[in-house]
């Protein structure tokens, strides 16, 4: 679990997980029921297979409500993010770091060619990262105190 390890290998550690869209027509109240009912902070805008999109929690604050839109009233198309920044499974976790850091963003839908296949957090980043940092920290323990096996 090093920050050099590519976006697939965390998608393997997450396990099969449906990845949540909403289409574009659909309403704002809408995205944000699906996204309370999966404790979930972005959704992907779909048309079919194809990612038109993202819509999270930053969109609505700032697009929707900033802005005197109603919640009920509003397309989830009218506040989205487009075009969306995406990765690959190729993409390793400082990559993506980077790319989150520097567009100010939270979630990264991963993509096979076209196909969306997944989406990383954030907060999955860091997960990976201190769990190899927590690895990596027993296995000097273990050598310190006479526990490594070389």
């Amino acid at each position: 679990m090093r920050i050099n390890d590519n976006i697939g290998a965390i998608l393997k550690y997450k396990g099969a997980v449906k990845v949540l869209s909403i289409a574009p027509e659909q309403s704002v109240h809408e995205a944000l029921s699906l996204m309370d009912k999966h404790d979930i902070g972005a959704l992907m805008v779909m048309s079919g297979p194809r990612l038109l999109g993202i819509f999270s929690e930053r969109d609505y604050a700032r697009k929707g409500i900033l802005r005197g839109h109603h919640s009920r009233e509003t397309q989830v198309q009218e506040i989205m993010t487009s075009p969306v920044r995406s990765v690959t499974p190729l993409h390793t976790v400082d990559e993506c770091m980077t790319v989150m850091t520097d567009h100010h963003i939270r979630h990264l839908p991963v993509l096979d060619g076209d196909t969306v296949v997944g989406i990383v957090s954030i907060g999955d980043l860091v997960k990976w990262v201190i769990s190899g940092q927590e690895h990596a920290i027993q296995a000097l323990e273990g050598y310190i105190t006479g526990a490594y096996p070389g």
